[in-house]
């Protein structure tokens, strides 16, 4: 007897819009990013996302955009205009729900003296801020543009223009930096009141200038010792961590993220940005990408958009990929309803994963342990489709770095993440 598929549904819908350009390129960063050398090509760039947004409209009509997320590069080189053509262009060929959140990623030396006001008039509810660090050496090692004394005046200038639901940024385990050090970045941080903070380690990604030049970073026990105490720094201001690496207070979990781990939708408009769209008719869910380089993704006549349906084998990774991310979790009907699969098909690796003490169940909720979250990678490879390149869990790194913009963030070599912070 043939066994009968559970109903594949429609999930959220996000947006995500991506700006491939910073001031300078960091030599840490493998996100789809480019100096900017020479002017913006601001109207240019502006007109291709519209053609780009008015394309993919109709794979999504009649569905709601519960967030926007923009995203780079640097976007806060695009002015407040630019970025409220944007979201009425959106308006015009999307449905965007009445409260739905707009962050914008901001870096400390792109912004313009009050800006924030402007871009608030514009429609942004949200901005998160590059901080990295607020020690001058570290920045510089980092390849960072902005001072702590400019992170410091962008927070203040966040809260005068009422954008108080803002995100910063943080790396630990930097070149030089001690278990001191760590701490102090976070308290530094939390001095400036953000509603959500993301504090991820830094990590050596291939086709980086650290990966060719490797800077001497701590080692995998000091920085174990950061992240821990940075936690209980975190835990004793009141901030709840809900994802691997973020942290927010009580009601300012990012929304656009969320979606993404919960395995939602979202379109990618802009070079090199990703999206991922389930159809429930057909019972597919596609993946799509962008291209690339800027100036193809600018040349391009028509939306040139690659798409790949994920196939039914391959879901069980998609979606634990992103779900075990959540310190919550995921129930059973969120697994169902948003892969189109039977239980069963996740049942085996999920009882190994309770057998090790890598997941807990709580009626029909699974979430990660804290040791699940220490070695999230150890859990997920039991959830990749069986092949002979299948890596061992003892081969995969515990590290689970922040997700890039507008690229597949890929916690090993198999599978992909979301865009956003």
């Amino acid at each position: 007897m043939q066994l009968m598929l559970p109903a594949l549904t429609a999930p959220p819908l996000a947006l995500y819009v991506h700006f491939p350009w910073c001031v300078r390129k960091c030599p840490y960063c493998d996100f789809n990013s480019y100096t900017l050398n020479g002017a913006l090509p601001l109207e240019a760039y502006l007109a291709r996302l519209e053609k780009d947004l008015e394309a993919q409209a109709p794979q999504v009509a009649g569905r709601e955009i519960v967030s926007v997320f923009f995203g780079g590069g640097t976007p806060s080189l695009f002015a407040p205009h630019a970025i409220a053509r944007l979201l009425e262009a959106a308006r015009r060929q999307l449905r965007l729900a009445a409260d739905a959140e707009v962050t914008l990623e901001a870096n400390p030396g792109a912004v313009e003296r009050s800006a924030f006001r402007e871009y608030r008039a514009a429609g942004v509810t949200r901005v998160s801020l590059g901080a990295q660090s607020f020690d001058p050496r570290s920045l510089s090692a980092l390849g960072r543009i902005h001072s702590p004394a400019e992170t410091r005046a962008a927070a203040a200038e966040l809260h005068a223009a009422g954008l108080a639901n803002f995100n910063l940024d943080l790396m630990y385990a930097l070149p030089g930096q001690d278990l001191r050090g760590a701490v102090h970045d976070v308290e530094e941080a939390l001095a400036l009141a953000p509603a959500h903070l993301s504090h991820y380690q830094l990590t050596l990604e291939a086709g980086t200038v650290f990966a060719a030049q490797r800077p001497s970073l701590p080692d995998e026990d000091l920085a174990a010792a950061m992240r821990d105490e940075c936690a209980g720094t975190l835990t004793s201001a009141g901030l709840r961590r809900y994802e691997v690496s973020a942290w927010a207070r009580p009601g300012a979990q990012c929304r656009h993220n969320l979606n993404y781990w919960s395995f939602g939708d979202y379109l990618g408009v802009g070079a090199g940005a990703h999206g991922k769209l389930s159809f429930p008719a057909s019972g597919g869910i596609m993946r799509t990408a962008q291209l690339r380089e800027p100036r193809r993704y600018l040349a391009s006549a028509d939306v040139d958009l690659a798409r790949r349906t994920i196939a039914q084998m391959e879901l069980p990774f998609e979606f634990m990929l992103n779900a075990l991310r959540l310190t919550e979790g995921f129930s059973v009907a969120t697994f169902t309803s948003r892969t189109g699969l039977p239980w069963q098909a996740v049942d085996k690796p999920v009882q190994a994963a309770i057998a090790r003490g890598l997941l807990a169940r709580s009626a029909d909720r699974y979430r990660p342990s804290e040791r699940g979250l220490e070695f999230l990678n150890e859990m997920l490879v039991d959830f990749l489709p069986e092949s002979p390149e299948k890596p061992s869990g003892s081969a995969l790194s515990t590290v689970t770095p922040k997700p890039p913009p507008g690229a597949p963030r890929r916690l090993f070599t198999a599978g992909s993440g979301a865009n956003g912070e």
